[in-house]
């Protein structure tokens, strides 16, 4: 009997394509799944490289989850086994084009009832976003039975310096010779074929998947250090931006200055605040080690960081 699996993905810069190809490599050509594959197309292309104003002015419709117009998706009546949902992040939270798809039409159609594996490229921070994803999916009525995260290489402090240098020149080669290339690593890419080869195994059962399919195979890893910094951020953003969708739609002239207002808001917090908070953490983290030990263990859910099944699909 055919498996059918729906994989819907938008990217700027290409890298979480090549995610996504990986993550099928193993599916591809399988004679019992045919992929179904949807790219989302926002009506107003987001540029890449970005503007810088341009990418602060996005701050506020993407925390507050307000969907960008997006070409609608061709819904071609079939019911999908698996739908593999990939998504960049955006100020913690899913990017305007992938919040866009969550409430399209399609979405509320096609994913109810449905196991969802949710695939991540970015920096280091995502666990708010994907907090908002799981909120989004729980609406439409869909089980979110994976989530695979792959982040930039290097440090925070370089991918501080890479990843947005990256994203406003294009540039993604190693830095002064001493920063890393911007972006997941190739190697990282490649080997996440493996979540691929876990998934074509789990389909091989008659039903729908209903529980994780890629546990134990290092999907999602938490760091600890930064969940706090999400959660602060996050209420800034938040804060700041109820204040600029007052002003105007994204774009539009009036609510710049308030949007550079705000950048200069961050630099002084990320200068002052920032390094106090991680001296805070620091302490609060040892004083309260199994706390933080369920926090991660939360939202690593529902795949986990364990990695005792990763020598059954790779050689590392």
């Amino acid at each position: 009997m055919t498996k059918h699996i729906l994989v819907v993905s938008y990217s700027q810069s290409g890298q979480l394509y090549a995610i996504k190809d990986s993550i099928l490599e193993p599916l591809y050509g399988e004679e019992t799944v045919q992929i179904h594959e949807k790219v989302i197309k926002p009506v107003e292309p987001f540029p890449f490289p970005w503007n810088f104003i341009t990418f602060m002015d996005t701050f506020p419709e993407s925390v507050y989850l307000d969907p960008c117009a997006i070409e609608p998706i061709k819904d071609e009546g079939i019911e999908y086994d698996l739908v593999i949902f990939t998504y960049q992040v955006w100020f913690l939270s899913p990017s305007l084009p992938a919040t866009a798809f969550l409430k399209s039409e399609f979405a509320k159609q096609r994913l109810k009832n449905t196991p969802v594996i949710t695939v991540i490229g970015c920096r280091n921070m995502w666990i708010m976003a994907q907090e908002k994803v799981k909120g989004m999916l729980e609406k439409l009525g869909a089980k979110l039975i994976d989530n695979i995260v792959l982040v930039d290489q290097g440090s925070s402090l370089a991918t501080f310096i890479t990843t947005p240098r990256w994203m406003m020149t294009g540039k993604k080669d190693r830095l002064w010779g001493i920063f890393p290339p911007a972006g997941v690593s190739p190697r990282e890419i490649k080997n996440a074929r493996r979540f691929g080869e876990a998934i074509k195994r789990g389909l091989k059962s008659g039903a729908k998947p209903d529980e994780p399919l890629c546990r134990g195979l290092g999907a999602v890893e938490v760091d600890v250090r930064l969940i706090k910094s999400e959660q602060i951020a996050t209420k800034s953003f938040r804060i700041w931006g109820k204040l600029i969708r007052k002003l105007g739609k994204r774009g539009e002239m009036k609510r710049k200055p308030v949007v550079m207002l705000y950048v200069l808001f961050l630099l002084l917090i990320i200068v002052t605040v920032v390094p106090i908070n991680m001296v805070v953490q620091m302490v609060l983290r040892t004083l309260n080690k199994e706390q933080f030990r369920r926090k991660k263990e939360q939202y690593e859910q529902p795949s986990g960081s364990g990695r005792e099944r990763v020598k059954e699909f790779l050689d590392e």
